[in-house]
């Protein structure tokens, strides 16, 4: 996995620390083509991995890379699903039966609608989790995916509900059909750890927020420093600026020190602070020796 990866907040209008520059940014990027030259500018300065939800729109990107297979021909999605207003608008838009027209894999819509409305009479949610997932996978259909994730609305639901199953479910069908490492996005680091522990899920990826002043950290900052000390488990540490409430230099220094951080997800909207964060990141992040020694 790549030190740095982009994430698509800033495509989406999503900022947790003010509203109007988040609708400021969703105004900008209405045009496909705006994202597409973020997603340029990030790859011309070496970050050639993007962490991004299963929105309608991310499907013109995959469009794109497909079109352009020389220029693409590395470049990583690490998808996060599911991406629940999607389904909501498909069925405003389409109808029941055309929003499952659209969203079932290309198996064919028999096949998938048998196996998910089989699984639902028998409140079979392995067979109704596997449905989503290959429909939420369809648009990234012959590119690169490495890491699948399982989105936080999802995880620290079902970490609230004690259904730790769910989990194991998820990550076998996501190794087994697409060869990938299952992802897991909560905003309870230590608790989720404990649940996919107990579930049998070995060394997992977890993306989790990790700053400094313990910004939207459940649990609370010494927790998680605890769990990164002991706990076998590849960090994704997100949130890393606390949406701007911490200075990026110290942000990234603080956060490169910390022991089993795998990679830094984050979002830029210019190509100036795209470099400047990767700058920091090459500045700070820890080499092996220094990390044993820590």
């Amino acid at each position: 996995m790549d030190r740095l990866l982009f994430g698509d907040n800033q495509f989406f209008g999503v900022n947790h620390m003010s509203e109007e520059k988040a609708r400021a940014q969703a105004m900008r990027f209405q045009d496909i083509a705006s994202v597409i030259e973020v997603l340029d500018n990030a790859l011309a300065e070496g970050i050639r991995s993007f962490m991004c939800t299963t929105h309608d729109r991310i499907a013109l990107v995959c469009d794109h890379m497909r079109a352009h297979p020389e220029r693409y021909s590395a470049y990583e999605f690490f998808p996060c699903m599911p991406y629940a207003h999607k389904y909501a608008n498909a069925v405003t838009e389409d109808g029941m039966l055309g929003a499952m027209k659209r969203f079932m894999p290309d198996e064919g819509l028999l096949n998938a609608a048998l196996r998910g409305g089989m699984s639902l009479a028998r409140k079979d949610i392995e067979g109704v989790t596997t449905l989503l997932v290959d429909a939420e996978m369809k648009m990234f259909a012959g590119l690169r995916t490495p890491v699948v994730f399982l989105q936080n609305v999802v995880v620290d639901l079902i970490l609230g509900l004690g259904f730790k199953e769910a989990f194991r479910v998820f990550a076998n069908h996501v190794r087994v059909r697409y060869n990938a490492e299952p992802g897991f996005i909560t905003m309870n680091l230590p608790l989720l750890l404990d649940a996919l522990e107990e579930a049998g899920i070995e060394n997992p990826v977890v993306c989790a927020n990790i700053n400094r002043i313990g910004f939207r950290m459940c649990g609370g900052i010494e927790s998680y420093e605890r769990v990164l000390r002991e706990k076998r488990f590849r960090a994704i540490a997100m949130s890393v600026f606390a949406s701007g409430a911490i200075p990026p230099s110290e942000a990234i220094e603080w956060v490169c020190r910390q022991p089993n951080i795998e990679a830094i997800v984050f979002g830029a909207s210019s190509r100036a602070n795209i470099r400047a964060t990767r700058e920091l990141v090459d500045r700070y992040w820890r080499s092996p020796a220094a990390a044993a020694t820590a």
